[in-house]
């Protein structure tokens, strides 16, 4: 079965925020689509569009097509954004954030996450070759291991104005499911309420970060909560709620999380690194993540901690877009 191409498709069938079937790429994997609709384009529904509608989504694909590798159609995305959270544990590996960010740069990610005040470590290198900026938009206090009296979750002013001049491919915010802590989460939806429509109006995809935390008491700071039927409805109000793509949590069981990819009903997951762990840890998880149809990853911590943070880049860089095994990519680490 051909379907006849509204425009020149990107890598993958990728176009106007779909997924077209063409040529050799029928069937190519993964099959997700990057847009806002999840769903394989419908030239009946697209012909009655507004031309500036249709042109809004296909800028938008444009820079969806800037953050998914043209190889693998995945991401890669190593987010280096800690120090906005006012954690002194989590400044580990980046006290020094513009050696930090050319250090990840030489291992050639698909994109690096910054906040507005340091954006600029990765934008002023030179050359046309650097990774993509995802734009951090939320600050939050949630993540101690004493907690505050009052948590929040506020945004920054003119968020997708600020991603426009920064030149970012995409905007980043939370979804939180604290226990206990339901004003944490009516903030979050607030954030995502407000940015959603300056997202469409400027063609700026959204990304939203669906973390369900365990109860403080229980875990003793911020750990994420792999239950599955946590992660599914918190996954599923993001996509309702507009994301282009979802940042999620693994699940305890990896093997389930053809689950989430499932629930998230064609927009793309990429999977969040969570916790510090053992490499033989990462890049198995990584490997079955990847086998479970994940379009790719977000870690931070699990590089950034690194003693080889380039090298952990590279290791990762293969199992996402080149699939090599744990056991092989490990071999960037000798």
């Amino acid at each position: 079965m051909r379907r006849v191409q509204a425009a020149q498709p990107g890598p993958g069938g990728r176009i106007l925020g779909e997924e077209f079937e063409h040529g050799s790429d029928c069937g190519r994997k993964p099959a997700y689509w990057i847009g806002a609709s999840g769903r394989q384009a419908n030239l009946s529904r697209l012909a009655g569009e507004r031309p500036s509608a249709i042109l809004l989504r296909l800028m938008k694909s444009y820079r969806l097509n800037r953050l998914f590798n043209a190889k693998s159609n995945r991401c890669f995305d190593v987010a280096m954004d800690h120090g906005f959270f006012n954690e002194y544990g989590f400044l580990s590996g980046i006290e020094d954030l513009g050696k930090a960010v050319q250090t990840v740069v030489t291992a050639a990610p698909d994109a690096v996450q910054l906040t507005v005040g340091q954006a600029r470590h990765l934008q002023a290198l030179p050359g046309k070759e650097k990774p993509a900026l995802v734009l951090r938009t939320d600050v939050a206090n949630v993540y101690g291991q004493d907690l505050p009296r009052s948590l929040f979750s506020r945004m920054i002013d003119a968020p997708v104005e600020q991603a426009l001049r920064l030149d970012a491919t995409c905007v980043v915010v939370n979804l939180f499911r604290i226990p206990g802590q339901p004003e944490v989460t009516d903030q979050c939806i607030q954030n995502i309420l407000r940015i959603k429509p300056e997202c469409d109006r400027y063609a700026m995809p959204l990304m939203i970060e669906p973390l369900v935390f365990q109860p403080n008491a229980k875990a003793g700071g911020y750990m994420v909560d792999g239950d599955l039927q946590k992660i599914l409805p918190l996954v599923r109000q993001a996509v309702e709620l507009g994301a282009d793509i979802i940042k999620a949590d693994p699940t305890d069981d990896v093997s389930v999380y053809h689950r989430v990819v499932q629930i998230a009903g064609g927009i793309p997951v990429l999977v969040r690194g969570g916790g510090k762990a053992s490499d033989t840890e990462i890049l198995q998880r990584t490997e079955q993540l990847i086998a479970q149809g994940a379009a790719g990853i977000v870690y931070g911590r699990n590089i950034i901690q690194h003693a080889n943070p380039a090298g952990m880049t590279r290791a990762l860089m293969s199992l996402v877009h080149d699939g090599t095994t744990a056991v092989q990519a490990a071999g960037y680490l000798a």
